[in-house]
This record gives structure tokens, C-alpha cells and sequence, in this order.
């Protein structure tokens, strides 16, 4: 991302900050119900022991719960587009399953699974396999159709066609899924630690929420904006090494 890129946004979010800042000085509005930006970085420092335990776990959970949705993704996309009756039978389940409120479906988890690990990843793979399921999926069957008679002709396998032609022509699409399973996860780890969690941020957000601290609610805020935004730059970064780097090879 170049300098003239991520100037215009730095600018507009610096802008927006001081707006509120001048606003909540100006109008006297009490900090509970809207803090000002200093008062929610003074409760960022105030906070920061804390919240970097909460954030560490948090990130872990979602690491773990992204990497598990990634994966059930691809393997459900490649397993619909080498059996076409499947395709036909599942993919309109995969599109149901989406429908279904997760925070419904969650506390449905806990009493099936209790409430350690396994319900919180559950979450995070309900929200992130569908990205990477469809754009692999899509990626897989975009392949040049030319190109893949010439290989059958030329006594390619099935299993060759898979790996020569359609996987590596899958991968641009495979990680526009990826980038928007990465935003999501973060998100699917707070709804888990809502479930029920000792640690966490979306359990930070419970405590914080209970006690009227709105300023504390601000920063966790940021600390779910930063963590999905940091995920997101290296699910493009790895797109960077991976695609562009078959490219150039």
C-alpha cells in the first residue's frame, strides 16, 4: 500500500478525531454516555495491562478459529468441485446455513459442547468458512477450458488437470474469500467470548459495559478494529508472497 493511499483515510480519521474532541469540550456532554478521544487514550494507558492480557487472548482464539475455518473452506470448495453431485446437493445447505443468526446458534453450541474451546472455534468456523468456501469454489471452475482439454488430450490425469490448472488459477479468489474470513474472525471471537469466557475482549466488553465505561468500551472497540486490520494485512501480505511470487516464478 503506498504513501498516497493510506494518506487520505489518515487525514479523514485525524480530522474526525479532533471534530469529536472539540465536540464533547464544546457541548458538555457527560463522559459516560460519550467520552472524548483523550479521555479514551487516558483509559487506554490506564488500561493497557489489562488489555494486553485480554487482547493476547483474544488473538489466539481467533488465530485458531480463522486457520480452522480456512481450512474446512478449501476442503469443502475443492470436495464440491471434484464431485458434482455434491456440489449440487450441499452448496444450497452452505448458502441456508448462513441465515442462521450465529448469536442464536451460539448458546446452542454451549449446551452440545459446554464451554470450554470447542464452541468459541465452532463460532469463528461458522463465520469464516463461507467466504472461502464460495471464492475457491468460484476460483476453482474459472479455469480456461481450452487450456484444460489440451492437457486431457495430452494424457494429463484428473488429479493433474486439479493441481497444474485449476488450484494454482484458484488461489487470487481463494484469498479474496481469505481477506474477508480474516475481518470476520475477529468479530466471531468476540461473539464466542460472549458465550461465556474468563478472559478475552469480547469478556473485557461484558465487564466494562455492566459498569458504564463507556471510555473502556471505546477502546475495545479499537482493539477489535486493530486486531481484525493487522489479520487482514497479513492474509495480503501472504496473498503478496504466495500469488504474485507464482507469478513472477
Amino acid at each position: 500500500m503506498t504513501f498516497r493511499k493510506v494518506l487520505p483515510p489518515a487525514i479523514t480519521l485525524l480530522l474526525l478525531i479532533a471534530g469529536w474532541q472539540v465536540y464533547t469540550g464544546v457541548s458538555g456532554i457527560d463522559a459516560w454516555l460519550l467520552p472524548s478521544p483523550k479521555g479514551i487514550w487516558d483509559a487506554a494507558v490506564e488500561q493497557r495491562d489489562v488489555l494486553g492480557t485480554h487482547t493476547l487472548a483474544t488473538l489466539e482464539l481467533t488465530l485458531y478459529g480463522l486457520a480452522a475455518g480456512v481450512a474446512a473452506g478449501v476442503l469443502i470448495a475443492v470436495v464440491l468441485h471434484l464431485v458434482p453431485v455434491l456440489r449440487a446437493a450441499l452448496y444450497p445447505l452452505l448458502v441456508i446455513s448462513q441465515n442462521v443468526p450465529i448469536i442464536a446458534l451460539a448458546p446452542l453450541l454451549v449446551i452440545w459442547l459446554g464451554f470450554g474451546l470447542a464452541p468459541k472455534i465452532v463460532v469463528i468456523v461458522l463465520v469464516c468458512f463461507f467466504p472461502v468456501a464460495v471464492a475457491t469454489l468460484d476460483g476453482l471452475g474459472r479455469s480456461d477450458p481450452s487450456i484444460a482439454d489440451y492437457l486431457l488430450m495430452s494424457g494429463a490425469s484428473r488429479w493433474q488437470l486439479f493441481t497444474k490448472l485449476q488450484w494454482p488459477n484458484a488461489l487470487p479468489a481463494m484469498f479474496s474469500g481469505l481477506r474477508i474470513a480474516a475481518t470476520y474472525s475477529v468479530f466471531g471471537a468476540i461473539i464466542s467470548e460472549w458465550l461465556g469466557s474468563e478472559k478475552g475482549i469480547g469478556r473485557y466488553m461484558i465487564l466494562q459495559k455492566s459498569a458504564f465505561r463507556a471510555d473502556r468500551m471505546f477502546v475495545a472497540i479499537a482493539v477489535v478494529v486493530v486486531l481484525a486490520l493487522g489479520i487482514f494485512g497479513l492474509v495480503a501480505l501472504l496473498e503478496k508472497l504466495t500469488v504474485r511470487g507464482r507469478r513472477n516464478a
